[in-house]
Order: C-alpha cells, then sequence, then structure tokens
C-alpha cells in the first residue's frame, strides 16, 4: 500500500472498532501515526496494539463530547507525534427508536451534543492546536440519514444533517488551508448498526443496487481518499457511500 501519509498525524474518533478503527487502521497502512479516542479503555488499548502500538498508535480515552478528553486527546497527540495534521469525527450516537413526536428530548439534547456539537468542538481544537498555522483536513462522518427521511432514526438524520451543514459552513472559514469533507454512509456491518439489518441481511441487501451492504474498509477507504493531497481541490462536499440505495428512493 503507499506511504501517501507518511510524516502526518491522525486523530480519528470513536475508533475502537467499527468504521473508526477501519480508518485508523487505513491511514496507519499508509503511513500515518493516528491518535485514537473511545470511551472504552480496554477496548481501546485492543485497538492500539492493532494499530502496531505506540509507533504507529496512541488511545486516549474519555466522552467524545467532554472538553477535557478533547483537550487531552490534542495534547497527547502533539506530544506523542508532533502535529495534528487530519481529523476524523467519526463518533456518532443513537440510542432512541421511533417517531418524532414521541421522542425524549432529554436524549434529544445528548444526540445532538455528541452527533454534531462536538465535531464543532474538535476542529475547533485542533484549529487552535495545530491546523491554524500549519493547515490540515477534517472529514466528518455524517449518514444517509441526513439527507432524506429515515423513519425510526429521524432524529439521528436530522443531527447528521446539521453535521453536513457543519461541515460545508466550516470548509467555507477555514479555507484555504484546511479542507473540510463529509462521508455519508447507508448501512455498514457494524455492531452500531446491527439493529438495522441483524437477522434479515439478505433482504436489506436486495435493495441496494450494488447487491450488498457496507464494509467499514469501504467506508476507510473513502475518507482516507478525501484527506489525502488526491482531494486536494475537494472541500465541503459530502460523499454518499451506499451502493447506490438512494438511487432508487431507498432509505
Amino acid at each position: 500500500m503507499s506511504s501517501r501519509f507518511s510524516g502526518r498525524t491522525a486523530v480519528v474518533t470513536g475508533a475502537s472498532r467499527g468504521i473508526g478503527l477501519a480508518i485508523a487502521q487505513r491511514l496507519v497502512a499508509e503511513g500515518a501515526r493516528v491518535c485514537v479516542t473511545a470511551r472504552k479503555p480496554e477496548a481501546l488499548e485492543e485497538a492500539v496494539r492493532s494499530l502496531g502500538g505506540p509507533e504507529h498508535a496512541i488511545g486516549v480515552p474519555g466522552r467524545a463530547d467532554d472538553p477535557e478528553h478533547q483537550d487531552a486527546a490534542i495534547a497527547a497527540t502533539l506530544e506523542a507525534f508532533g502535529s495534528v495534521d487530519m481529523f476524523v469525527n467519526n463518533t456518532g450516537i443513537n440510542p432512541v427508536y421511533g417517531r418524532m413526536v414521541d421522542l425524549d428530548l432529554d436524549a434529544a439534547r445528548k444526540i445532538v451534543e455528541v452527533n454534531a456539537l462536538s465535531a464543532i468542538s474538535w476542529v475547533q481544537k485542533a484549529y487552535k492546536a495545530w491546523m491554524g498555522e500549519h493547515g490540515g483536513a477534517v472529514v466528518n462522518v455524517s449518514s444517509i440519514a441526513g439527507l432524506k427521511p429515515s423513519p425510526g432514526i429521524g432524529f439521528y438524520g436530522a443531527t447528521k444533517a446539521m453535521l453536513i451543514h457543519i461541515t460545508e459552513e466550516l470548509a467555507v472559514e477555514l479555507a484555504p488551508g484546511i479542507r473540510v469533507n463529509g462521508v455519508a454512509p447507508a448501512v455498514v456491518k457494524t455492531r452500531f448498526a446491527a439493529a438495522l439489518y441483524e437477522g434479515r441481511e439478505e433482504k436489506v441487501a436486495a435493495g441496494y443496487p450494488l447487491g450488498r451492504l457496507g464494509a467499514p474498509e469501504d467506508i476507510a477507504g473513502a475518507v482516507a481518499f478525501l484527506l489525502s493531497d488526491d482531494a486536494s481541490w475537494i472541500t465541503g462536499r459530502t460523499l454518499v457511500l451506499d451502493g447506490g440505495l438512494t438511487l432508487t428512493g431507498g432509505a
């Protein structure tokens, strides 16, 4: 695999497993050093081992929406590797399922905090600590639920729509030195999305023109492209990664 990220460092949030870990693995495979974050220290330690240990990766446990955790992760990255060239906002939660008219508003506030506001806070900290002076690239992980109504996960989708707009605003504000893009996956085979396909994967996959659900590696490859110099003339765009699902009107 190429070494197009040699000498660069990335922070990837929510990266102890699933899409986040796959992104970190892809970046390390292409020469980057990474700081991965997640809530559970044990899972994070295992992720760091899988990434090649402290020469290639460090882990900083904490809640993605905790400003003190954000400060600690950025500081640890700079201490270990000397830069924060790339940032991936991957953390997302969806603790509720059902109609918006039945939505628990306290839960809704927490979803906004984690899925949208923490993305702004992370970028603020990366900007002030390194990117503002040196430049860089950011990728926000959104969802196709942010592009069209998605019954049952509608409020999750609303926060992901907010993240898409945040991506566009940051891209304009931080250009030309910092590029900000996003990805919007459909259903990817992870523990997070299991309720959307478990026990009926074949039926769900039949609605996708490409005939299968996504894999974490599918998202990782797209994120790596957007972070790389190959995407140096792309900013403010959210790349739809859905196996063709939205072309058919699927949600």
